[in-house]
């Protein structure tokens, strides 16, 4: 890249994100006064931007990078993470955020501590922390720094090595995000991800097809056919025991992680508790399951075409996405493109930062150390906290580099410390309302070291290595704790069952199309996965078997007739549901 390229690709940058940002300074200007409006974005967030910020939240460099790494290096079982989120998006619109929204809360925690004490809170508390300062925020930046690092080549230009370039970006990177989640609160959030989120799927179509046009000399069509009857079986999402995913995995552990990232997770389900309503909310998680389908085509496409441009002469399946961006994509276009990367960056860390100040100001600071502070004094402290937070994660970061099997699995290793036992004893207690807080405590001090012995400890302090999937283990441990926390309901149960006060703050009438619509992303799900199949584009017989075209008639009829009797019977009985659900609980 010239010298002038440079400047006009940093220019052009700097004007989308300016762009974005006056946008979103005129749509939030005045709106950031309350704790409500800061933390929640004064709970009035509709469908549209929900679904933006859910998928710009979730979506970042770290996908981009890691997920097409995965498919170069293997094949589409990697793609399980992202379309099976759908599942897990069903289950929180049509049950849990019901109740959540009924319960007026503002945090997972705040419930926990409801349900079980305060101790429960903390310990809660301290797990989302840890993750998130440690693992989550330093791997978005990472993976952000070093996508800027392989299109610009900044080691050359400022005449430093890899590893100062690499510190320098995500300090730069950094720095930027944390001013809009730390001065601009949710609703500023909310809304730079929507604008950044319509950048990120133009962007995300564009290379493909830019690389089937490559990988096609000049022809799309000829490019597509490629893929499909050369090695197509790098286009199977059904993985095996030697995958990245092996397929089971998702019915072990990839469905309770997917479930607690899009239900319980804070920094994810903080804007859902925004909504303006129960219909809105309803329509932004559902919106979000439907884009998550798109995932494979820009997340893990991308990488199967670079495999086949540039075969083993990468030395890191994580190079392969930032190869084809500075070999394909037209200057005129990178300036446009580093805006669109930059801000999924900045959503991912924004939205983490906003999310782990709440945490701290609601349940720790307010109702330890301030109970009767103001509005005020609670923003200020959460401003203070995000920086400190920030700090300590622009340290850590660049220590990424040294992860041994690339960062899309360490991120996946590490979350599994503190997703499953959260998931466990929240949905624990919503269904049986015996248990008592102490079984909640044990759960989360034993998870952590059986956590750490499955997938580190026993290869690292006794040289052996049981040879079983770390995401397997997820489904392992959530079975030993689920039935030890239905043990101590019934061997130890709570003198007195806790009842969650309600304070209903938004509209909780259902959408009428929740039930139909969650038919169709279900079925959606499964046609997915019928494509990127040996019944689908994995093939050898051909572009598609035989088996493909019936199969898909046959899911389109099933959706058809299963619309009709939810619309017809299905819907009316979930009104009701909740509506009895809400009267008990008065």
């Amino acid at each position: 890249m010239t010298t002038s390229e440079l400047f006009f690709t940093l220019g052009s940058a700097a004007f989308f994100m300016l762009l974005v940002a006056y946008i979103s300074y005129r749509l939030t200007r005045g709106k950031t006064q309350g704790v409500d409006e800061y933390f929640l974005a004064g709970r009035g967030l509709s469908g549209v931007f929900i679904a933006g910020s859910l998928l710009l939240t979730n979506l970042s460099a770290e996908q981009l990078i890691g997920l097409n790494g995965q498919s170069f290096m293997g094949n589409m079982s990697s793609m399980a993470w992202e379309v099976t989120a759908g599942f897990a998006a069903i289950i929180m619109a049509i049950y849990l955020l019901p109740k959540f929204l009924g319960l007026g809360i503002s945090t997972l925690p705040e419930y926990l501590s409801h349900r079980y004490d305060e101790t429960v809170r903390r310990m809660t508390v301290l797990l989302f922390l840890l993750g998130y300062m440690c693992v989550t925020i330093p791997s978005m930046l990472y993976s952000g720094g070093i996508a800027v690092l392989q299109l610009f080549d900044v080691p050359e230009l400022f005449g430093l090595s890899y590893t100062q370039s690499l510190w320098l970006v995500v300090w730069v990177v950094g720095i930027i995000g944390a001013i809009y989640a730390i001065f601009g609160g949710l609703r500023a959030v909310a809304v730079s991800d929507t604008l950044n989120g319509i950048g990120l799927v133009f962007v995300g179509f564009l290379v493909p097809v830019l690389g089937f046009i490559a990988l096609g000399d000049g022809n799309l069509l000829q490019g597509m056919k490629t893929i499909a009857t050369v090695q197509p079986e790098k286009l199977n999402a059904i993985g095996s025991s030697t995958d990245a995913v092996p397929f089971f995995s998702i019915f072990t552990g990839i469905l309770f992680a997917n479930l607690f990232y899009w239900s319980l997770n804070q920094y994810v389900i903080q804007r859902v508790l925004g909504a303006k309503d129960l219909k809105e909310g309803q329509k932004g998680v559902l919106m979000t399951g439907f884009l998550k389908l798109l995932v494979p085509v820009f997340m893990l496409i991308p990488g199967i075409i670079a495999y086949h441009l540039y075969g083993n002469t990468l030395t890191s399946g994580d190079l392969s996405y930032p190869r084809l961006i500075t070999e394909l994509l037209p200057v005129s276009m990178m300036g446009f493109f580093l805006a669109v990367l930059l801000g999924a960056v900045f959503s991912s860390f924004n939205s983490l930062l906003n999310s782990i100040a709440t945490l701290f100001v609601l349940d720790v600071y307010q109702p330890v150390f301030a109970k009767e502070a103001s509005d005020e004094h609670l923003i200020r402290v959460s401003k203070w906290f995000g920086t400190i937070v920030a700090l300590i994660s622009f340290i850590i970061a660049p220590f990424l580099m040294y992860a041994p099997d690339g960062l899309w699995s360490l991120i996946r290793q590490f979350t599994g410390f503190f997703n499953i036992p959260i998931l466990v004893i929240v949905l624990m207690g919503i269904f049986m309302k015996r248990i008592p807080a102490i079984a909640a405590k044990i759960v989360i001090i034993f998870h952590v070291f059986a956590y750490y012995l499955f997938v580190f400890g026993f290869k690292q302090l006794f040289g052996w290595d049981h040879g079983i999937s770390y995401i397997h283990g997820y489904g392992i441990l959530l079975v030993i704790e689920v039935l030890f926390m239905v043990f101590m309901g019934y061997r130890y149960p709570a003198v007195q069952s806790k009842k969650v006060n309600r304070r209903q703050s938004v509209e909780l009438t259902p959408w009428k199309f929740a039930i139909p619509v969650s038919i169709l992303l279900c079925t959606s799900i499964i046609w997915t996965y019928v494509l990127f199949s040996k019944i689908g584009l994995a093939s050898t017989a051909g572009i598609v078997s035989i088996w493909f075209w019936p199969i898909t008639l046959g899911l389109v009829m099933a959706t058809i007739v299963l619309w009709r009797v939810s619309l017809n019977a299905w819907e009316a009985k979930y009104r009701t549901y909740l509506e009895e659900e809400y009267r008990q609980a008065e």
